[in-house]
This record gives structure tokens, C-alpha cells and sequence, in this order.
């Protein structure tokens, strides 16, 4: 489910598909993410450890991997590779839209729900596309 880069106001399949999502998350992980922990989530997966622990500087560089890795689904970020310490890195292809927040929050869940249909954990039904 793919968000277009100029996307329309807030659709009620959207809302439908990220309560699914965090309901389904609850169930595995015990609790129902909002979306910061969501891209959390998503960052340690890509980044490929436990989240065991993390210093604040790696929380907050996983939260920027989530972000570019979820973008680059939409054709803003290219993955370019990992460094020795096999933290991922992404380069920016285009600019990304000026948005406000809640815009931005509804641009990044769509691509967060478009990310776990990727990686094959969660489906959006069709009922709310």
C-alpha cells in the first residue's frame, strides 16, 4: 500500500490499516506501538540485532534507518550499503515533499504498513486499501 509522494488528506484506510498493524505488533511484542516505536522496530530489524541495548545516539540512528529504509520504498532513499560495523547507509534521491506533521506522520505510516507487507509479517486487507 503504497502512499503517493503529494497524498491526499488522511484516509480512513490508512487509520483501518495502522490500527491493524499495531494490534498485530501488541500481539507479538506486548504492547501497541505508536509510530515512533514502530520505526524502532523497524530499524532494529534492518540493522539485523537484538535490541538488547542501545545507547540514546543508536536509538536515534535507527529511528533515521527505519525512516530512510521505509522511504525508500516511495523512491526517496537508496540503500547504498553497510559500513564496517554493518550499520546500514542510504542516499537521498529526491527531495522529500513539505509536508506539516501530521502529513509527514500519515506519509510515514503508510510507508511503515508498505514495509511489513515487504518483509511479509502483516497484510493490509483489501477491504482497506
Amino acid at each position: 500500500m503504497a502512499i503517493p509522494p503529494t497524498h491526499a488528506p488522511r484516509s480512513t484506510g490508512l487509520v483501518i490499516a495502522w490500527e491493524e498493524l499495531r494490534n498485530r505488533l501488541k500481539e507479538d511484542f506486548g504492547k501497541k506501538p505508536d509510530l515512533q516505536a514502530v520505526l524502532f522496530l523497524i530499524g532494529v530489524n534492518v540493522l539485523g540485532r537484538s535490541a538488547a541495548s542501545f545507547t540514546k545516539e543508536e536509538k536515534q540512528d535507527l529511528m533515521h534507518v527505519a525512516v530512510c529504509e521505509v522511504l525508500s520504498f516511495l523512491g526517496y532513499y537508496e540503500f547504498t550499503g553497510r559500513d564496517s560495523d554493518g550499520w546500514p547507509h542510504y542516499q537521498l534521491r529526491q527531495t522529500l515533499p513539505a509536508v506539516n506533521l501530521p502529513e509527514q506522520e500519515e506519509l510515514l505510516k503508510g510507508a511503515c504498513l508498505q514495509y511489513f507487507e515487504e518483509i511479509d509479517y502483516f497484510r493490509v486487507s483489501e477491504k482497506t486499501k
